[in-house]
């Protein structure tokens, strides 16, 4: 499905025809539509992978981990829980409330809007999908135009392995998604940066549309002293995937910089500058092992990072780039300027600065004193010191001793805080997300008390604070009491 012209009213019309019709309510809908997506996965993998490649350099095999294998996994997880899902739950109620019962009932919201980003593709597009479609929903997923071949992959293959009369792809740019903004839909779920999402939220309060915002911030990693060779070697491979291991750092959970104690950075320094070597060759940008800058702009803007004088003198590994290419190889920097675009702006590409405290609890207060990240990486084994992270940060999340990894965790919710988002998804959290819980109650008729009606007097007034404390048996003693006045 290409490009849409025109005011999206047909399209919009057959999506609410489709969920009002009661189709996508049925179980048996919904499970076909999760396989469609495993189809789609299975059979389309080399044309996934190529479009990967062609507009974002990725490595099949990253290609393959990062967003063809886990949302295979996401799919199969959805699918094995689904029945578990939309069961009904039964609700305790108060003894005042004898005799009663009553249940929560999952509903889908309707027709939802899913406008997904440009650096997992079809990762940040099916992960909400699969929520969306597990719920009950019809959708519009409008793919970014900043990785064209991948929007395309998507268009076609969701045209033909789903129901198009429920799920649609419309493809564009700027003017196309602020045309469907123009619309009202009963769930928005984007995916991208703080300014587009300020957008995304003033289109959407014009309609009280419920909207998740999953944005991004300056994601730090505090890398306390580590005395064991082997701790050091693991924690240093996990830092180096972590920040340059997915899409060449263009990941909203991406380590954005390193938080460390100075008399432990010459080790650091080092040890990084060994790793990378390993990693990704002499040459980083002939082994194939890095993914590129996705465009000529966002190149421009990270090496303007890198260009700043006071920034350049700070650079202890790395540096070069390839504007033909679209290729900056891993940069390590040591105490930049904390004023410095490239302490104040998420960074989004391959450049690591490290910044020194004198005592690693210290990282606590800089964090505090900034903007709440979408995600904070602890490498330490000091109990004290991850509490005092725990409790005295605030974070979408908070991983120790890894990065990245919590994102593909099922059982997690994944989300910001604050100015990296809000809303949470990934297994169960995505069903939930595109889900309306509704109260259900039942009462009889066989009691009823005659306390909540008026006249008012006062031993109603005992009545009321007993029945508001769910004392029941005093509540049966005052109303036998009350009964011939009542």
């Amino acid at each position: 499905m290409g490009a849409f012209v025109g005011d999206f009213e047909p399209e919009l019309k057959e999506l609410r025809e489709t969920f009002n019709s009661g189709k996508t309510r049925e179980i048996s809908w919904r499970k076909a539509q999760l396989q469609g997506i495993l189809s789609i996965l299975k059979d389309r993998e080399n044309d996934i992978c190529k479009a990967l490649n062609q507009d974002l350099g990725k490595h099949h095999v990253e290609a393959y981990r990062d967003e063809i294998g886990t949302v295979t996994k996401s799919v199969n997880h959805a699918l094995r829980n689904l029945k578990k899902w939309t069961s009904s739950k039964k609700a305790k109620m108060a003894l005042a409330s004898f005799p009663s019962n009553a249940k929560l009932v999952h509903e889908p919201l309707g027709v939802v809007l899913i406008i997904s980003s440009w650096n997992f593709p079809f990762g940040l597009s099916f992960e909400p999908i699969i929520g969306a479609i597990s719920a009950g929903n019809t959708i519009i997923l409008k793919p970014s135009e900043l990785a064209p071949t991948c929007s395309l992959v998507l268009a076609k293959t969701i045209r033909d392995y789903l129901d198009n009369t429920a799920i649609k792809v419309v493809e564009g740019g700027p003017y196309v998604g602020d045309r469907l903004l123009q619309h009202k839909f009963d769930k928005i779920f984007y995916t991208g940066g703080p300014r587009v999402g300020q957008i995304v939220m003033t289109a959407a309060a014009k309609n009280l549309t419920p909207v998740t915002l999953e944005l991004g911030g300056k994601c730090p990693a505090v890398v306390d002293s580590i005395s064991s060779s082997w701790d050091k070697k693991i924690a240093v491979k996990r830092i180096i995937w972590g920040k340059f291991g997915a899409c060449g750092g263009q990941a909203c959970i991406a380590i954005d910089y390193i938080l460390t104690q100075k008399k432990f950075a010459p080790i650091l320094v080092e040890l990084l500058t060994k790793y990378i070597r390993k990693t990704f060759g002499d040459n980083p940008m002939q082994t194939n092992s890095i993914a590129k800058i996705i465009n000529k702009k966002q190149f421009s803007r990270v090496k303007e990072l890198l260009d700043e004088p006071s920034v350049k003198s700070s650079i202890v590994y790395g540096g070069s780039s390839n504007e033909e290419n679209l290729f900056i190889e891993p940069t390590i920097l040591l105490d930049p300027p904390l004023d410095a675009a490239i302490m104040t702006e998420e960074i989004f590409g391959p450049l690591l600065p490290i910044i020194t405290l004198e005592n690693i609890e210290d990282s606590i207060n800089f964090i505090r004193a900034r903007p709440k990240p979408l995600a904070i990486y602890g490498f330490t084994n000091n109990e004290k010191l991850q509490k005092k992270m725990i409790c005295e940060t605030s974070s979408g999340s908070i991983t120790f001793n890894d990065a990245i990894i919590q994102y593909v965790a099922d059982t997690l919710p994944f989300g910001g805080v604050g100015g990296s988002g809000f809303g949470r998804y990934h297994g169960k959290f995505s069903f939930e997300d595109f889900s309306h819980q509704k109260a259900v109650m039942f009462r009889g008729y066989l009691i009823d008390f005659g306390f909540r009606y008026p006249p008012w007097n006062n031993k109603k007034l005992q009545l009321l604070k007993s029945g508001l404390r769910y004392d029941y048996i005093t509540l049966v003693f005052i109303k036998l009491g009350l009964k011939s006045k009542a």
